[in-house]
Protein backbone atom coordinates (compact mmCIF):
# COMPACT_ATOMS: atom_id res chain seq x y z
CA UNK A 1 0.00 0.00 0.00
CA UNK A 2 1.25 3.54 -0.94
CA UNK A 3 0.51 5.97 1.50
CA UNK A 4 0.66 9.64 1.29
CA UNK A 5 2.44 12.35 3.40
CA UNK A 6 1.80 12.59 7.71
CA UNK A 7 -2.03 13.49 8.18
CA UNK A 8 -0.98 14.27 11.73
CA UNK A 9 2.73 14.55 13.35
CA UNK A 10 3.32 14.44 16.54
CA UNK A 11 6.56 15.55 18.20
CA UNK A 12 7.79 14.78 21.93
CA UNK A 13 4.16 15.02 23.17
CA UNK A 14 3.96 15.20 27.38
CA UNK A 15 1.00 15.43 29.69
CA UNK A 16 1.00 15.64 33.26
CA UNK A 17 -2.03 14.67 35.87
CA UNK A 18 -0.68 17.23 38.92
CA UNK A 19 2.78 15.68 39.33
CA UNK A 20 2.24 12.50 37.61
CA UNK A 21 3.24 12.64 33.87
CA UNK A 22 1.62 9.80 32.03
CA UNK A 23 2.03 10.76 28.74
CA UNK A 24 5.88 11.38 28.07
CA UNK A 25 7.42 12.36 25.23
CA UNK A 26 5.81 10.53 22.79
CA UNK A 27 6.32 11.02 19.03
CA UNK A 28 4.14 9.82 15.85
CA UNK A 29 3.04 10.28 12.81
CA UNK A 30 -0.56 9.12 11.19
CA UNK A 31 0.10 9.32 7.40
CA UNK A 32 -3.29 10.19 4.95
CA UNK A 33 -4.98 7.37 3.95
CA UNK A 34 -3.67 4.70 6.97
CA UNK A 35 -4.28 2.92 10.08
CA UNK A 36 -2.57 3.87 13.11
CA UNK A 37 -3.01 1.35 16.20
CA UNK A 38 -1.68 2.24 19.68
CA UNK A 39 -1.84 -0.63 21.75
CA UNK A 40 -0.48 -0.98 25.24
CA UNK A 41 -1.79 -2.34 29.01
CA UNK A 42 -4.30 -1.08 30.80
CA UNK A 43 -2.74 2.99 32.34
CA UNK A 44 -0.46 3.07 29.37
CA UNK A 45 -1.38 6.87 28.67
CA UNK A 46 -3.25 5.99 25.37
CA UNK A 47 -6.86 7.48 26.36
CA UNK A 48 -4.99 10.11 28.05
CA UNK A 49 -3.34 10.59 24.69
CA UNK A 50 -6.46 10.77 22.23
CA UNK A 51 -7.60 12.87 24.63
CA UNK A 52 -4.49 15.90 24.42
CA UNK A 53 -4.51 15.33 20.48
CA UNK A 54 -8.42 16.40 20.69
CA UNK A 55 -7.61 19.36 22.91
CA UNK A 56 -9.59 17.93 25.74
CA UNK A 57 -6.23 17.55 27.79
CA UNK A 58 -3.15 20.29 27.85
CA UNK A 59 -0.15 18.87 26.63
CA UNK A 60 3.86 20.03 26.08
CA UNK A 61 4.81 19.32 22.54
CA UNK A 62 4.29 19.93 19.05
CA UNK A 63 1.31 18.42 17.36
CA UNK A 64 0.45 19.70 13.80
CA UNK A 65 -2.44 18.82 11.85
CA UNK A 66 -2.88 18.87 8.07
CA UNK A 67 0.09 21.49 7.94
CA UNK A 68 -1.24 23.10 10.76
CA UNK A 69 0.33 23.70 14.16
CA UNK A 70 -2.22 23.04 16.76
CA UNK A 71 -0.88 24.82 20.05
CA UNK A 72 -3.58 27.37 19.93
CA UNK A 73 -6.53 25.25 18.22
CA UNK A 74 -9.67 24.29 20.51
CA UNK A 75 -11.64 21.39 20.77
CA UNK A 76 -14.03 23.40 18.02
CA UNK A 77 -10.85 24.54 16.12
CA UNK A 78 -10.03 20.99 15.84
CA UNK A 79 -12.75 19.36 14.47
CA UNK A 80 -13.11 22.14 12.11
CA UNK A 81 -9.85 21.97 10.94
CA UNK A 82 -11.00 17.89 10.44
CA UNK A 83 -10.17 15.40 13.25
CA UNK A 84 -13.03 13.66 15.48
CA UNK A 85 -13.03 11.44 18.48
CA UNK A 86 -14.73 8.00 19.25
CA UNK A 87 -14.20 7.77 23.10
CA UNK A 88 -14.54 4.80 24.97
CA UNK A 89 -17.39 5.36 26.52
CA UNK A 90 -19.32 6.63 23.59
CA UNK A 91 -20.64 9.43 25.29
CA UNK A 92 -24.30 9.15 23.71
CA UNK A 93 -27.28 11.59 24.22
CA UNK A 94 -29.37 8.55 25.13
CA UNK A 95 -32.58 10.09 25.51
CA UNK A 96 -32.72 11.09 21.78
CA UNK A 97 -32.89 9.29 18.59
CA UNK A 98 -30.04 7.56 16.53
CA UNK A 99 -31.29 10.02 13.66
CA UNK A 100 -31.02 13.15 15.98
CA UNK A 101 -27.87 11.64 17.21
CA UNK A 102 -26.60 12.09 14.01
CA UNK A 103 -27.50 15.49 13.06
CA UNK A 104 -26.23 16.94 16.73
CA UNK A 105 -22.65 14.82 15.00
CA UNK A 106 -23.00 17.28 11.77
CA UNK A 107 -24.50 20.51 13.22
CA UNK A 108 -21.51 22.21 11.72
CA UNK A 109 -23.08 21.20 8.24
CA UNK A 110 -26.36 21.55 8.87
CA UNK A 111 -28.54 23.45 5.80
CA UNK A 112 -25.41 21.87 3.35
CA UNK A 113 -25.36 19.33 0.83
CA UNK A 114 -22.56 17.71 2.33
CA UNK A 115 -24.75 17.24 5.58
CA UNK A 116 -27.56 15.45 3.55
CA UNK A 117 -25.34 13.17 1.50
CA UNK A 118 -23.04 12.38 5.29
CA UNK A 119 -26.35 11.55 6.61
CA UNK A 120 -28.23 8.72 3.99
CA UNK A 121 -23.90 7.77 3.70
CA UNK A 122 -24.01 6.80 7.56
CA UNK A 123 -27.60 5.12 6.42
CA UNK A 124 -25.87 3.07 3.71
CA UNK A 125 -22.48 2.45 6.23
CA UNK A 126 -24.64 1.49 9.16
CA UNK A 127 -27.38 -0.05 7.95
CA UNK A 128 -28.25 -1.55 11.34
CA UNK A 129 -28.68 1.84 12.46
CA UNK A 130 -31.29 3.14 9.43
CA UNK A 131 -33.01 0.20 11.12
CA UNK A 132 -33.26 2.12 14.22
CA UNK A 133 -33.39 5.78 13.14
CA UNK A 134 -36.29 6.63 15.60
CA UNK A 135 -35.40 4.64 18.67
CA UNK A 136 -34.01 6.56 21.28
CA UNK A 137 -29.88 5.88 21.63
CA UNK A 138 -30.43 4.60 25.26
CA UNK A 139 -32.23 1.30 23.99
CA UNK A 140 -29.52 -0.02 21.64
CA UNK A 141 -27.38 -2.56 22.08
CA UNK A 142 -23.79 -2.54 22.81
CA UNK A 143 -22.36 -2.95 19.47
CA UNK A 144 -25.21 -0.52 17.90
CA UNK A 145 -24.44 1.77 20.37
CA UNK A 146 -20.73 1.59 19.47
CA UNK A 147 -22.01 1.82 15.56
CA UNK A 148 -23.86 4.83 16.24
CA UNK A 149 -20.88 6.28 18.24
CA UNK A 150 -18.29 6.59 15.10
CA UNK A 151 -20.96 7.70 12.69
CA UNK A 152 -22.18 10.49 14.62
CA UNK A 153 -17.95 11.45 14.56
CA UNK A 154 -18.29 10.73 10.58
CA UNK A 155 -21.15 13.11 10.20
CA UNK A 156 -18.47 16.12 10.71
CA UNK A 157 -16.59 15.47 7.53
CA UNK A 158 -13.28 14.35 9.04
CA UNK A 159 -10.13 13.52 7.72
CA UNK A 160 -9.16 11.59 10.72
CA UNK A 161 -11.04 9.72 12.91
CA UNK A 162 -9.35 8.52 16.22
CA UNK A 163 -11.47 5.60 18.06
CA UNK A 164 -10.94 4.66 21.80
CA UNK A 165 -11.62 0.99 22.25
CA UNK A 166 -14.07 0.36 19.55
CA UNK A 167 -14.28 -3.70 20.11
CA UNK A 168 -14.46 -3.52 24.55
CA UNK A 169 -17.47 -5.29 25.29
CA UNK A 170 -18.45 -6.25 22.22
CA UNK A 171 -19.09 -9.89 20.99
CA UNK A 172 -16.79 -10.92 18.79
CA UNK A 173 -18.93 -11.30 15.57
CA UNK A 174 -20.01 -7.32 16.54
CA UNK A 175 -15.82 -7.07 16.78
CA UNK A 176 -15.72 -8.33 12.67
CA UNK A 177 -18.27 -6.09 11.56
CA UNK A 178 -16.82 -3.19 13.51
CA UNK A 179 -13.11 -3.41 12.20
CA UNK A 180 -14.61 -4.21 8.87
CA UNK A 181 -16.15 -1.16 8.89
CA UNK A 182 -13.15 0.67 9.65
CA UNK A 183 -11.14 -0.64 6.78
CA UNK A 184 -13.74 0.80 4.34
CA UNK A 185 -13.43 4.08 6.24
CA UNK A 186 -9.42 3.83 5.70
CA UNK A 187 -10.36 2.69 1.87
CA UNK A 188 -12.53 5.53 1.34
CA UNK A 189 -9.89 7.98 2.32
CA UNK A 190 -9.94 8.91 6.29
CA UNK A 191 -6.96 7.99 8.13
CA UNK A 192 -7.93 6.37 11.42
CA UNK A 193 -6.04 6.33 15.13
CA UNK A 194 -6.82 3.17 16.62
CA UNK A 195 -6.58 2.63 20.35
CA UNK A 196 -6.91 -1.30 20.69
CA UNK A 197 -6.36 -3.91 23.26
CA UNK A 198 -7.80 -6.46 20.40
CA UNK A 199 -3.58 -6.79 19.48
CA UNK A 200 -4.14 -9.82 16.73
CA UNK A 201 -7.46 -7.81 15.22
CA UNK A 202 -5.81 -4.15 15.60
CA UNK A 203 -2.43 -5.10 13.82
CA UNK A 204 -4.14 -7.01 11.02
CA UNK A 205 -5.87 -4.25 10.23
CA UNK A 206 -3.39 -1.36 10.82
CA UNK A 207 -0.50 -0.01 8.71
CA UNK A 208 1.67 0.77 11.41
CA UNK A 209 1.70 0.73 15.12
CA UNK A 210 3.09 1.86 17.97
CA UNK A 211 3.10 0.08 21.71
CA UNK A 212 2.93 1.99 24.86
CA UNK A 213 3.87 1.13 28.12
CA UNK A 214 4.33 3.66 31.29
CA UNK A 215 3.10 6.40 29.25
CA UNK A 216 6.26 6.03 26.75
CA UNK A 217 6.76 4.57 23.04
CA UNK A 218 8.40 1.16 23.61
CA UNK A 219 7.70 -0.21 20.14
CA UNK A 220 7.00 1.38 16.59
CA UNK A 221 6.59 0.06 13.23
CA UNK A 222 4.97 -1.57 10.61
CA UNK A 223 1.92 -4.01 11.77
CA UNK A 224 3.81 -6.61 9.74
CA UNK A 225 6.49 -6.00 11.93
CA UNK A 226 4.86 -6.08 15.26
CA UNK A 227 3.07 -8.91 14.60
CA UNK A 228 6.39 -11.09 14.40
CA UNK A 229 8.13 -9.19 17.27
CA UNK A 230 9.38 -11.44 20.26
CA UNK A 231 7.91 -9.03 22.58
CA UNK A 232 4.71 -8.42 20.94
CA UNK A 233 3.53 -11.99 20.67
CA UNK A 234 4.79 -12.61 24.68
CA UNK A 235 3.10 -9.98 26.13
CA UNK A 236 -0.06 -9.24 23.53
CA UNK A 237 -0.77 -11.97 21.27
CA UNK A 238 0.50 -14.87 23.19
CA UNK A 239 -2.12 -16.37 25.17
CA UNK A 240 -4.51 -16.25 21.61
CA UNK A 241 -1.35 -17.76 19.82
CA UNK A 242 -1.55 -20.40 22.10
CA UNK A 243 -5.06 -21.26 21.64
CA UNK A 244 -5.14 -21.47 18.40
CA UNK A 245 -6.90 -18.17 17.98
Amino acid sequence: MSLSASLLEVERLSVAYGRVEAVREISLSVPEGAIVTILGPNGAGKTTLLNALMGILPARGRVRFAGRDLAIRTIEGRVADGMSLVPEKRELFVSMTVEDNLRLGGFRRRGTAAFDETLHRMWRVFPRLAERRTQLAGTLSGGERQMLAMARALMSGPKLLMLDEPSLGLAPLIVREIFRIVAELRDAGVSILLVEQNARAALELADSGYVLENGEVVLQGPAVDLRGDERVVATYLGIRAAAGA
